[in-house]
């Protein structure tokens, strides 16, 4: 029990080690827009750590991934550092029978597991600057974003992602079943 607090105390120093700054978050995410301008997919063998597919490309998670190694975070490591000492804390929904690190990191599923391990989920309804948020898009998709500090017409906080065309800023948090809020800054 106690080695178990310690790993769980240490693997928590890993983030707060580097404490994450909400602004810069939201910025790194912002200087994507025009720069990583396709969604794919696609599996790549990538380097290790801080590995990465071509800017110019990428899925949702990568929008997280890359703003948070602007800060010294690499989710790549981390989640697969944890995923090899505790996978059957992780889904199972690609029938892997161990961790894979070119792409562990790139599913919206293994974050939000991470997320929740590490302690960062909030049950608030303040969606601020900086916070990162997951939803189930339906038919089994889901879909992960930040938190801008710039608001809609309405008043809502946008979201800086990539559904489908690059990396965009827009007004989409409540449009899908929110099923993750994660707040990193403290």
């Amino acid at each position: 029990m106690r080695m178990k607090i310690f790993v769980l105390a240490l693997s928590m120093a890993a983030v707060q080690a580097h404490a994450v700054s909400a602004q810069k978050l939201v910025w790194e995410a912002r200087q994507q827009i025009g720069r990583t301008t396709a969604y794919d997919p696609a599996y790549s063998n990538i380097g290790y750590p801080m590995g990465d597919v071509p800017v110019h490309k990428g899925v949702c998670t990568d929008v997280v991934v890359r703003s948070l190694r602007r800060q010294k975070i690499d989710l790549q490591k981390l989640i697969h550092e944890d995923m090899s000492k505790n996978f059957a804390a992780y889904p199972k929904k690609w029938g892997l029978t161990q961790p894979d690190r070119n792409i562990d990191h790139r599913r919206v599923p293994n974050i939000a597991t991470y997320f929740q391990r590490k302690g960062y989920q909030t049950h608030d309804e303040k969606f601020l600057a900086g916070d990162i948020v997951t939803w189930d898009l339906g038919r089994g998709l889901t879909h992960i974003g930040i938190v801008s500090d710039r608001k809609s017409a309405g008043g809502e906080p946008l979201i800086l992602h990539n559904i489908g065309r690059g990396t965009r800023e827009e007004n989409i948090l409540r449009r899908y079943k929110i099923t993750g809020h994660y707040r990193l800054s403290r």
